[in-house]
């Protein structure tokens, strides 16, 4: 690839990196004002009951198609190392096999959410008053399921190919539709979550369309075709290697996450929204590692392809020094602030209060997240994506599981209680990457030291 702006394997790092995070940062940006505005939007209009059936409906959504977006992954990954190993031309053959892959697996998830959208919601616990309305917008968004995996495979391809400007283009136009969308269907109709659901899928296949015509008039770095989608074994493969395990693992890191939701909706309407509430101002708290995540997965994917293990090493370094910087700002305001990031999404007291209890504990995280996060970009750009699958199990079901069931046993129920099982489950993962890192270095691993041969193979 001959686009120097794309091309991570020369040049200062620093620079690099911030040049294709801040474009990834506010796709991520955009993705949680895209995700919020469901919530705020019902907190300011409707009822308690939607504002549960929304924060636990899109919980479930997340959980169930968010692995398709770690699994995309191995895409990201895959044309990354053949960029980096100079082989960029035959990134379309990765591309097509991939595409076919990805429709096959969101056909399975459409009859899975829109046939047992109940059992589904039962499972989650959701609250009686809310079990109708939760219903409703999971059967919605899993009729437009298709549509959701497009959107989430168009931003991992482009970062791939080291271009995060088109994925950020891919979610302004989804965003602005989706607003335009829960103003009229929630605020004006009086739909509640089944408008809010509609108008989610409603905005991302628009933002398909849109998209697929931008790129149609894009200068691609490789040939690509129509022909060339089609089932490849072999490209199926390589791509399931890679994104397999950080599927499984966001899937299980999910579901538990949806144990917890599951526990506190146990204990009443007022903590499953106050939870709820939280959990959207923690999409946008995340955002920065986030970023740094995404992008130094492309980063290092390109330098393992060209050799180059040191300077991803030194990524790595620059990542977590930026990374935890912001980290600390953002985990200060939302410790001390978060009854404010909360009112945003309800106009309940009691539920901005419960979300304010709970948002305490997840500042405290955003310290070990800005680190680890950095970590798993890292090595999934290594290709060590079966250790990020087994950190992620093991914190999650290990400690975040037990330790957040332990905290709600204790009386009077505390959600700050209940949230500290997060940046425990953190510590841990942390913890585990410095391992994995020594135990890279005590072996003398090609993949943290340069090295010729160093490529797909």
């Amino acid at each position: 690839m001959n686009n120097d702006a794309h091309d991570f394997t020369r040049g200062p790092i620093l620079p690099k990196l911030i040049r294709f995070s801040v474009p990834v940062l506010f796709a991520l940006l955009l993705q949680a004002t895209y995700g919020a505005v469901d919530l705020m939007v019902v907190g300011q209009v409707a009822t308690s009951a939607d504002v549960s059936a929304v924060a636990t409906g899109s919980n479930i959504m997340l959980t169930l198609t968010g692995p398709l977006s770690s699994f995309a992954m191995g895409i990201t990954v895959l044309l990354g190392r053949q960029i980096g190993s100079g082989e960029g031309k035959k990134s379309g053959s990765i591309i097509g096999a991939g595409l076919t892959l990805f429709l096959l697996l969101g056909a399975v998830l459409t009859i899975l959410l829109v046939g047992f959208p109940d059992a589904i919601t039962t499972v989650m616990q959701a609250p009686k008053e809310a079990f109708s309305q939760t219903s409703d917008y999971v059967r919605i968004c899993g009729a437009g399921v298709l549509v959701i995996v497009a959107y989430n495979l168009i931003g991992s391809i482009f970062r791939g190919i080291g271009d995060s400007k088109t994925p950020l283009i891919a979610v302004l136009i989804a965003c602005i539709f989706n607003v335009a969308g829960d103003l009229f269907l929630v605020a004006v109709c009086g739909l509640g979550a089944k408008g809010a659901a509609i108008a989610t899928v409603a905005a991302q296949g628009i933002s398909v369309l849109i998209s697929m015509i931008l790129i149609r008039r894009q200068q691609l770095p490789f040939a690509f075709s129509r022909s060339m989608i089609r089932i490849n074994p072999d490209i199926w493969r390589r791509i399931t290697v890679l994104g397999l395990p950080l599927a499984i693992s966001d899937l299980l890191v999910g579901l538990s996450f949806m144990i917890i939701q599951a526990i506190v909706n146990s204990l009443g309407l007022v903590p499953s929204a106050g939870i709820g509430v939280a959990e959207k101002v923690c999409a946008f708290i995340m955002l920065v590692p986030s970023s740094f995540m995404q992008s130094m997965a492309a980063l290092t994917a390109q330098n393992i392809g060209a050799g180059k293990g040191k300077r991803a090493l030194q990524a790595l370094r620059w990542g977590i020094t930026a990374s935890l910087a912001a980290g600390a700002v953002i985990g200060v305001f939302s410790f001390f602030r978060g009854g404010l990031l909360c009112a945003i999404f309800s106009k309940d007291p009691q539920v901005i209060l419960a979300g304010a209890d709970y948002l305490k504990s997840y500042a405290i995280d955003c310290l070990f997240t800005a680190i680890f996060f950095v970590f798993i970009g890292y090595y999934n750009g290594l290709g060590l994506t079966r250790f990020v699958m087994l950190q992620g199990i093991i914190s999650a079901f290990c400690v975040r599981v037990p330790v957040s069931w332990l905290m709600s046993r204790i009386r009077p129920v505390s959600l700050f209680y209940i949230g500290l099982a997060t940046p425990c489950s953190s510590l841990l993962q942390i913890f585990m990457c410095l391992a994995c890192l020594a135990w890279l270095k005590k072996r003398n691993d090609y993949r943290i030291a340069d090295h010729p041969s160093a490529g797909l193979h």
